[in-house]
This record gives structure tokens, sequence and C-alpha cells, in this order.
């Protein structure tokens, strides 16, 4: 039985089964994905530094939250990045993504990190609502600005 109190600090050995739900969660979606078995070499090297951890739950493992830490210029300690977050269909709106968002941020917190932010699409209004409940305005509280990230990639490296 999966319970809202079981999220935990990823290892390396969890790679596989984030990888999976990775691949499920672009395949949900539409997006591409460059499968299971690439993310999992990814996931494990990036579960063995130092910048680079996820929270899991479920047993198995059916929601997962991956952050990056950036050093940053204005912030002491560097800002945490929400870079993935999904949790399986069947098991939403049971606690699972609350418990991992919640432990995520306290383990950036731990690690020292000032800052915690998450990109979402504009359309996905779940997406914002579940995260404004949990503390992330969609506007900053002293302008009333709202925030944007701009993207560029980057190819032929």
């Amino acid at each position: 039985m999966n319970d809202h109190n079981s999220a935990r600090l990823a290892t390396p050995a969890d790679a596989p089964a984030m990888a999976d739900l990775l691949d499920a969660f672009n395949r949900e979606y539409d997006e591409p994905s460059p499968g299971p078995s690439v993310l999992t070499r990814r996931l494990r090297e990036l579960l063995s530094g130092t910048t680079t951890f996820a929270i899991v739950a479920g047993d198995p493992v059916i929601s997962i939250g991956l952050v990056t830490i950036r050093t940053n210029v204005w912030v002491d300690g560097g800002i945490a990045l929400l870079d993935e977050m999904y949790t399986t269909p069947v098991e939403r709106s049971r606690g699972l993504g609350g418990a991992v968002l919640t432990a995520a941020v306290a383990e950036a917190a731990r690690r020292g990190a000032g800052e915690f932010e998450i990109e979402v699409d504009e359309p996905d209004v779940d997406a914002h609502r579940f995260y404004r409940r949990h503390g992330f305005p969609v506007r900053d509280p002293a302008t009333g600005d709202r925030a944007f990230v701009l993207r560029k990639e980057l190819t032929g490296s």
C-alpha cells in the first residue's frame, strides 16, 4: 500500500524506477523521451553528484521529484529548481505529490539552498493550483509581476 508518509531521498539504485516514471511522464504528455535506458544512465550519474537529488514515494516508486541546485550571485546557498515532478495518474490526489514536494523543499533547505523554483507550463492549471496550494505563488507577492522562463535549445556543441 502506498501512502503519503513514504517520501524519501532517492539513491542511484532508484534510477531505473525513476527513469520508467519520467519516460511515462513524457509519453503521457506526448513529449519526446530518450527512453528508460538513457534516462537511467543520466539519473545514476546525476544522483551520484552533489548538485542533484531526488525524492521518491511509494514502493514501488510511483511519485518523484528531481531537483538541481545551482549557484547564484544573489542568493546564498544557491537556488533549487524542481526539474521534474511526476506521480502516476492512478495515484494522484492522494497526497503523494504533496509529500514529495514538501520533502524536496526540506532537503533543498537542508543542503543550504536559499530559494526553491518551479517551472510550470502556462496552460497547466492543475499544476498551478497544486503549487500555489503548497506556497508557490504565480505572481511576485511584492510587485504582482508574473515570472517567465525563457528557453533556447543549444545544439552542435
